[in-house]
């Protein structure tokens, strides 16, 4: 597959796009309306992984597991009493719901194999799937269900599992291509299988990112991102009312957006279209004729000022060792450190006998893991000391040429002069400038940016 496929849409569904059987139906108008829609990936309904999580962390109190479980039946069944001729995908649904009931209780019990966890997460996807097929071809739609673990290769790393991308191009070449010229078909995202067969997941937020894979797997013209925004904005409108929708953005302004804290995509979402020289579309399933955001690999405008982004939870993590001193070896020691705790680093700076470095807290796997652990901690204790600060914000600003540009760190610290800077970084990127602030600051700090760089 090596021309891009330029009748090939790829379109993904978010949580609150399938959350009930009114929402399933908008996304199936969506699918009607465009033709070159083959392959829907789907997320698990709102409100259904979050209960999966807390059920795979082995709730060990019977009432409330049984009360999660109720919960999630009755979000499925609530979109499966709207259906007609339900009785064969009633069967299938108690199934998977029987299946839910099963697994959390031996998780409860104490098997603690991290592939049950896994197994359990997925089932929420499986569920929508289910449903979504069926009411496409009750609205005379050919549709078939697709297992993503077919295709979907992945390593053993259960709750964050890495995709191997040689094999699911040459996967999706074989069991998901020839499908896609005669129907639509509906697959799970988050979700796949390392070489024993065993599903595993890709990490919270995963499904953005199966579907730029699969996606650049099969050379699509499009990605398309359904969710329950009209596209992107210039910042959270929840943090700033006078934000503004983007009509378009460089796949360079959006992966920063992505990395630094915007929710519409997943930080992993960007580089699999950029690969596959796919444009990505973001729209709103309740409101598809506003339009929303194309994001290509060049735009027409390049403004200095894009966007702002903002992510709370940061820790910030400073190591101090006089070892460092005019010595060698001693950041490739640190990262080694981070690196077998699978922690990746946003911000640092030196000096002659530290480093400090910010650590994304917000970051989890699957099962809600914090992803900065004590047991790190205590690893880098014998190399250094510590000192860690959490409670922080990261506070991005994206745009473009913002390295070349003259009075740019001005113009935003004169923003923040009455505010108290823990980190600035400016200069490994054309695309940002990024700083670090108590989190109790840093939605005021926000909305001041936002006035004095982006209102127009």
């Amino acid at each position: 597959m090596n021309n891009q496929n330029t009748s090939l849409t790829v379109a993904k569904f978010g949580g609150t796009s399938v959350a009930n059987f009114e929402a399933i139906n908008r996304c199936v108008d969506i699918i009607e309306a465009d033709p070159k829609v083959r392959l829907v990936v789907v997320s698990a309904a709102a409100g259904v992984t979050n209960r999966l999580v807390e059920l795979s962390a082995g709730q060990t109190d019977l009432a409330r597991r049984q009360a999660l479980l109720h919960d999630i039946a009755a979000i499925e069944y609530a979109m499966l009493d709207r259906l007609e001729n339900r009785s064969q995908v009633a069967a299938e649904l108690d199934a998977l719901l029987a299946l839910m009931a099963s697994l959390s209780g031996r998780i409860a019990a104490g098997d603690g194999e991290p592939a049950l966890a896994d197994q359990l997460l997925s089932l929420g996807e499986r569920c929508s799937t289910l449903l979504l097929t069926e009411l496409l071809n009750q609205r005379g739609i050919a549709a078939v269900n697709f297992d993503a673990c077919q295709v979907m290769r992945t390593d053993d790393h259960f709750g964050r599992a890495s995709p191997q991308l040689a094999q699911l191009e040459s996967l999706c070449e074989q069991h998901l291509l020839p499908q896609l010229a005669t129907q639509v078909v509906v697959t799970q995202g988050f979700i796949g299988a390392d070489q024993q067969g065993r599903v595993t997941t890709l990490g919270r937020g995963g499904s953005d990112y199966s579907a730029a894979l699969l996606a650049q797997s099969l050379r699509a013209r499009v990605l398309a991102i359904w969710t329950d925004v009209d596209g992107i904005y210039s910042c959270d409108p929840r943090v700033v009312a006078d934000a503004h929708p983007i009509a378009e953005l460089s796949f360079n302004e959006a992966a920063e957006m992505a990395t630094f804290g915007s929710k519409i995509l997943h930080p992993a979402t960007i580089l699999p279209a950029v690969r596959g020289g796919c444009q990505v579309f973001v729209g709103s399933t309740y409101a598809p004729q506003k339009g929303g955001t194309w994001i290509r690999s060049e735009c027409g405008s390049q403004p200095v000022f894009r966007a702002l982004s903002l992510r709370r939870r940061q820790t910030l993590l400073t190591a101090h060792s006089l070892n460092m001193l005019h010595a060698q070896g001693f950041l490739a020691e640190l990262f080694a450190v981070l690196a077998r705790h699978r922690i990746s680093v946003d911000l640092i700076t030196t000096s002659e006998v530290s480093v400090a470095l910010t650590l994304d807290q917000t970051g989890s796997d699957s099962s809600g893991r914090a992803l900065v652990s004590q047991a790190l901690l205590d690893e880098l204790a014998p190399l250094c000391r510590v000192e860690v600060e959490q409670d922080l914000a990261l506070v991005a600003v994206i745009g473009n040429h913002i390295a070349k540009t003259s009075g740019i760190g001005i113009r935003v610290l004169e923003a923040m002069q009455d505010s108290n800077v823990r980190m600035f970084c400016q200069g490994a990127s054309a695309h940002n400038l990024c700083f670090l602030v108590d989190g109790d600051e840093a939605e005021s700090i926000v909305q001041r940016l936002h006035r004095q760089l982006l209102t127009e």
